[in-house]
């Protein structure tokens, strides 16, 4: 038990936006550690300067406090100051960039951990690679994007990585040290994982994901580049298509004759998932985890996607059901998958071996408390073995401090001119 010579520790999580756990595979994992640190005798409260939506969580009913900042706002050093937490969580490091130096400046002892979500500066660059109809080379990583994001990996004491590709990619590529990492992947309850229907009780292709986000939408234009081929070797099959915020360029995708589906957010992402016989989600480009495969394994249902879909979730086990890059191959993967009950069936056992082997959130959350318990238990002596850490949150760096105090400035004489 962490005590941090006080009964209830805090914990601050700086939001980037409000959890939304039904919209995304980033709400749902930033609600796993929110859950995680509650249940194990923190105190947590839950900071962000978004603007609430009408799904996001309410987290009073998770005994979770949650209170609204505001950026380049000196409020908010009075705020931490008086709270004194145990440990400041960032979500994404543009958080990290906006508050991390206030939270160093005005409680100093307060362990600093990074979210990463997944590395952005990686999606980025793939997303470039894709737009130039070129082959992502890792070298184009060297982008400004990616020195905002790993100087604030080294700023903080920790930060979560959701990939172990990309902690290998930090710690090759970037060089940055293993002990300033943690690789925690989602936090599932492995009670919830089922076999669910037989392969004769499902039918059709889903795929699910939120359509604002770029993978997600590029992914929908290759399906439907390719569905055709599919659908006149799979005549009776529809694609049913979820995604929260669906814009009116999605809907006018819609195509009911060719059982092309696009459907608004999944009201019971378990029942769609555990209803389809296949997950068809080929993604193009990307970053981190995908939180639709794991709904698929959870509910029994094989995926076929790309080598970048399936990255960084087996841990060297199987891929529940089959990994294809080239459009006939993906073609020619969905129609085998679907009428392949034998495969399907063994692909459907490998998802369950795959949950219990790198899923598990009682393992992965019990490391993670661990290993903030050692931090907090000598955070200066771990911080002297970051020198690179120290120097950039020396004063001569922080150019979003400065620039932070200088939108603060300018903010307060505007408003006394009006």
């Amino acid at each position: 038990m962490i005590t941090n010579n006080q009964p209830e520790p805090t914990l601050l999580v700086i939001g980037y936006v409000w959890p939304e756990p039904n919209s995304s595979a980033a709400g749902a994992h930033m609600l796993s550690l929110l859950r995680l640190f509650k249940q194990n005798q923190w105190r947590v409260i839950f900071a962000t300067p978004a603007q609430q939506t009408e799904h996001n969580l309410d987290l009073a009913t998770e005994q979770i406090e949650s209170v609204e900042i505001t950026l380049n706002d000196s409020a908010f050093d009075q705020y931490i100051a008086d709270l004194q937490p145990a440990a400041v969580l960032f979500d994404r490091f543009l958080m990290e960039e906006q508050f991390g130096w206030r939270v160093a400046e005005n409680c100093p002892n307060a362990l600093r951990i990074l979210d990463t979500e997944d590395l952005q500066c990686l999606r980025g660059a793939r997303h470039q690679a894709h737009k130039q109809s070129r082959e992502f080379e890792v070298n184009s990583l060297h982008t400004d994007l990616a020195m905002r994001e790993i100087s604030s990996i080294y700023r903080c004491d920790l930060s979560l990585i959701i990939s172990d590709y990309e902690v290998n990619l930090l710690t090759e590529f970037f060089n940055v040290p293993e002990h300033l990492l943690i690789h925690i992947p989602f936090m599932l309850d492995l009670s919830q994982a089922s076999s669910g229907l037989t392969y004769s009780e499902r039918k059709h292709f889903v795929t699910i994901g939120n359509l604002r986000h770029a993978p997600n939408w590029d992914s929908v234009l290759y399906l439907q580049s390719i569905w055709p081929s599919i659908r006149k070797r799979l005549p009776d099959c529809e694609l049913h298509i979820y995604g929260a915020y669906t814009p009116p360029k999605a809907t006018a995708l819609n195509d009911k004759k060719n059982g092309f589906l696009i459907k608004d957010r999944a009201a019971c992402v378990d029942k769609v998932m555990g209803n389809a016989r296949v997950c068809l989600s080929p993604l193009r480009f990307g970053a981190g985890i995908k939180g639709k495969f794991v709904d698929a394994m959870l509910n029994g249902t094989p995926v076929i996607t790309t080598s970048i879909g399936a990255e960084g979730m087996t841990g060297g086990q199987q891929w529940p059901g089959i990994v294809a890059d080239s459009s006939q191959s993906l073609v020619d993967a969905a129609v085998e998958l679907y009428n392949d009950e034998q495969l399907w069936n063994q692909k459907q056992q490998q998802g369950q071996q795959l949950l219990q082997h790198f899923y598990d959130g009682e393992k992965i959350g019990s490391k993670l408390l661990l290993r903030v318990e050692q931090l907090l238990a000598d955070i200066t002596k771990h911080r002297l073995s970051n020198f690179t850490g120290a120097m950039l949150n020396h004063h001569t760096l922080r150019s979003t401090k400065y620039l932070s105090k200088w939108i603060e400035t300018k903010n307060r004489l505007t408003s006394n001119d009006a």
